[in-house]
């Protein structure tokens, strides 16, 4: 099977963890793609009845042109189960996000989920976080300044992130700055916490003790990993 054909076998099994009456976050990203598009497939063929909260613009339009119900997560207490992509995980589930420029509301919505499944093809696992840069948003007051500042912290090179027209901007309004670590984020805890102690950083796109289970697309087929103690 093509990289791409694994990928939506992946996205597809995801859906497995999805039962009538959840509320279910709505990932971003090319391989959840596939399972939101199954997900509207069963909303629309077999009466599979799920209230969804998008993590993404693009994420939301998708949900709506598959009729699946979107709720804002401020009218919701929690969320049952989160599925959503991954730039790259570790041994330990921790994860790199930020890819597609979402990484503050993936995160919102995770921390506000009892589960989440991370849904992706072999590339992205690794056994030290960092070969994919690092995104993190940060306010466009003074980016340039929070740009030293992360250099600083991480000891690396960062550029914020460009878009068609100039600096990328997210859906928040804000700006991405990539940093270029390389692989060596053994302690994405910490690394986390000293990038928010940073006043112009918003959000860092490690998601560190969320994930749950990994459903991963590679050249032998898909398979899933769970964490010794997921419930």
């Amino acid at each position: 099977m093509d990289v791409e054909s694994l990928k939506a076998e992946a996205g597809i099994s995801a859906c497995s963890y999805v039962k009538s009456g959840m509320k279910v976050g709505l990932g971003t990203g090319s391989t959840v793609k596939y399972t939101i598009l199954e997900l509207g497939r069963r909303v629309r063929e077999e009466g599979l009845e799920i209230v969804g909260v998008p993590t993404s613009i693009a994420t939301e339009v998708l949900a709506r042109e598959q009729g699946i119900s979107l709720r804002e997560l401020d009218d919701l207490d929690g969320l049952d189960v989160v599925i959503d992509g991954t730039d790259e995980f570790d041994p330990e589930f921790q994860l790199i996000k930020g890819g597609g420029a979402a990484l503050l509301r993936e995160k919102v919505v995770a921390q506000s989920s009892a589960k989440m499944v991370v849904v992706a093809d072999d590339r992205k696992r690794v056994e030290c976080l960092g070969a994919f840069p690092l995104p993190i948003e940060v306010t466009p007051f003074s980016s340039g300044s929070t740009l030293k500042a992360i250099q600083a912290v991480l000891n690396c090179k960062a550029s914020v992130r460009q878009g068609s027209d100039g600096n990328l901007v997210t859906d928040n309004g804000n700006f991405i700055i990539d940093a270029q670590t390389g692989p060596t984020i053994s302690n994405p805890s910490q690394t986390e916490a000293d990038l928010l102690h940073i006043a112009g950083v918003v959000q860092v796109g490690l998601f560190t003790n969320m994930c749950d289970v990994v459903i991963l697309a590679g050249a032998d087929g898909v398979s899933v990993l769970e964490k010794e103690d997921t419930s």
